[in-house]
């Protein structure tokens, strides 16, 4: 897959690591860069080149993975989910079809990091009757805005 990443400058070395690791599990990696302290701006960045589907999927840090979140989440066609469990990050893409999953670099650790980004990217959305509907809905209320 080809992933966008990109962060704040606080979250520098926890990207760079994460990077490495999302290499190694055989997947092409761009980096929107950490240089610009408002993190936002990288955050949309990555947010419209993976809504454009110019990548499959996008990352994104910062201290918490919050404010990155909110800020991706504004632009159409979107998903992003703040993870910091398995089950959620798999969750993430299996029920709920986020393109992008935020990580804090100040509350996760490296090893948990690299299973949260193993198991989102292992994932897949499968429409079903119990999450298919759910997703339409807000899919169908950003295709409206």
């Amino acid at each position: 897959m080809k992933i966008a990443i990109g962060c704040d400058p606080n979250a520098e070395s926890f990207k760079q690591e994460m990077a490495e690791f999302i290499r190694g599990l055989g997947h092409e990696v761009t980096d929107f860069g950490s240089t610009d302290p408002i993190y936002a701006h990288v955050a949309i960045q990555v947010a419209e080149a993976v809504a454009a589907k110019k990548f499959d999927r996008g990352i994104l840090f910062c201290g918490t993975g919050i404010g990155v979140m909110l800020a991706a989440n504004k632009v159409k066609g979107a998903y992003a989910a703040n993870v910091n469990n398995v089950y959620s990050a798999r969750r993430a893409c299996l029920s709920n079809n986020c393109n992008i999953i935020t990580l804090g670099s100040q509350v996760t650790g490296n090893m948990l990091g690299k299973e949260l980004i193993q198991a989102y990217l292992e994932s897949s959305f499968v429409y079903n009757e119990r999450s298919g509907k759910k997703v339409d809905a807000y899919v169908e209320y950003d295709n409206a805005r």
